[in-house]
């Protein structure tokens, strides 16, 4: 990666920008359209900048808790650098009810492992807070104030962990809680996110990126 000057603003040359997705099916895009999911629509958003990034990376799947992304890491095979690395996971703990010590001791794993992808580079590091899905129509018949407490739980650990790392923390939380009982919001089973969602979160994140990257438009 390599900086440019153009009419004053910054600018990335010709060089390839690669970026990394870690997490589960928040990561995945469950029940969309791969081009739908957040590190798609993302990737789109930053070539639209004038960035010379290719379809991202993706070590996440359906279902996996922080452990299981602990592993799957390891039997991805996957060893290159990247410039840009996101990290959403910790819902399926929740889900599980996994003790939140354990997730933060898999958590601060995992996100000396996405420094490590970001070439030691921790401002190119962006965590996702854990959305709540218990405001979900899914989730009705459960217990949606001891998932939404829950939520909080594992939220403060991961925003703690990351402020203590020194990488970026994107809190799309709140968007979850505003809109995830709108239909328009959510997929085909009333739980995971939307396209239109996504966007959200894309819209939150990609700010950050170019406040960091120091990009101009």
């Amino acid at each position: 990666m390599s900086l440019c000057t153009w009419s004053g603003v910054k600018c990335f040359a010709a060089d390839t920008l690669a970026y990394l997705a870690l997490g589960d099916s928040y990561t995945v895009g469950r029940l969309v359209p791969a081009e739908d999911s957040f590190p798609y629509q993302l990737a789109a958003k930053l070539k639209s900048k004038g960035l010379n990034i290719p379809s991202p990376t993706l070590i996440a799947q359906n279902g996996w808790r922080t452990d299981e992304l602990i592993k799957g890491i390891a039997n991805s095979g996957v060893n290159q650098k990247f410039d840009i690395v996101t990290l959403l996971i910790g819902v399926n703990n929740q889900f599980q009810g996994i003790s939140i010590d354990t997730y933060r001791v898999e958590f601060v794993q995992l996100l000396k492992t996405a420094i490590a992808y970001a070439k030691g580079n921790k401002a190119h590091v962006f965590v996702l807070s854990i959305p709540d899905w218990g405001v979900t129509p899914f989730a009705a018949i459960r217990s949606p104030e001891k998932i939404a407490k829950d939520i909080d739980a594992y939220n403060q650990i991961n925003r703690e962990e990351s402020e203590k790392a020194v990488v970026n923390y994107i809190d799309i939380t709140g968007i979850s809680r505003a809109l995830g009982d709108d239909p328009a919001y959510l997929a085909a089973d009333h739980l995971h996110p939307s396209g239109k969602m996504y966007k959200l979160w894309v819209d939150k994140l990609e700010r950050k990126i170019i406040k960091v990257l120091g990009i101009g438009h």
